[in-house]
């Protein structure tokens, strides 16, 4: 029995109190930093997606109003416009897509970090009082982190964001893609204004409330650990 004991060396220290919060800390620290780079790296390549998306329907619509000059905006030319606003919205709707998915991967970033201020917490009660982002890994939690000073509103939020200038593009696009077409297949110009007007509110109201069903879906689909207290 000795010789088996003394093969299979010292029983390991237990470890001790101090050095498993110690452990947690660092732990809950790393994970912290890497949502946070992760955060960062996500939302600087949506505005650069948006940034290519602006410029790339500027040279287009530029180049439209060139070639209309140089063709005296003849049949060929409108061949070519039509060519043009359709890749522009098609660009513009795979641009809205990534900028939607950004939204609700950033709403992921912020929960996954609330719940880890909470661990925060948990640790060392005392700093709560500290921070000023959110700590509870719910619907409320989330909007303290994205405006600490509360007070602003969930229409100032969404009016304000990248998806609605997206959208609002997207929809000013298609409506002057529904009217050229329109206009080419010579339908009156009131009639064409007026289709793609409704084409475009149309087209803005949907991608609002699909933007709102997946945005709700998640208080669905989440279960917060940290609840806010009532």
């Amino acid at each position: 029995m000795s010789d088996e004991a003394g093969a299979a060396g010292p029983e390991p220290p237990a470890p001790t109190t101090e050095l498993s919060l110690s452990v947690r800390a660092q732990l809950l620290a790393t994970e912290h930093w890497s949502l946070l780079a992760s955060r960062s790296t996500t939302q600087g390549e949506v505005l650069t997606r948006i940034s290519m998306f602006l410029t790339f329907t500027s040279a287009s619509l530029l180049s439209v109003a060139l070639v209309g000059n140089a063709t005296q905006f003849s049949d060929d030319f409108r061949a070519f416009a039509l060519t043009i606003l359709s890749i522009d919205v098609v660009v513009g709707l795979l641009t809205q897509i990534r900028v939607l998915n950004v939204g609700m991967e950033d709403l992921m970033y912020v929960l996954a970090m609330n719940r880890l201020r909470a661990a925060y917490v948990e640790l060392d009660p005392g700093m709560a009082r500290y921070l000023m982002a959110g700590y509870h890994d719910d619907e409320a939690g989330s909007e303290q982190t994205y405006y600490f000073l509360g007070g602003r509103g969930s229409f100032s939020q969404v009016a304000g964001s990248s998806m609605m200038f997206i959208m609002t593009a997207n929809s000013a696009l298609l409506a002057l893609l529904i009217g050229s077409v329109l206009t080419v297949l010579q339908v009156p110009t009131p009639v064409s204004i007026s289709v793609a007007v409704v084409a475009a509110l149309a087209f803005f109201a949907f991608t609002m409330v699909r933007g709102g069903r997946r945005y709700y879906a998640v208080w669905k689909i989440n279960q917060p650990i940290s609840p806010t207290p009532h």
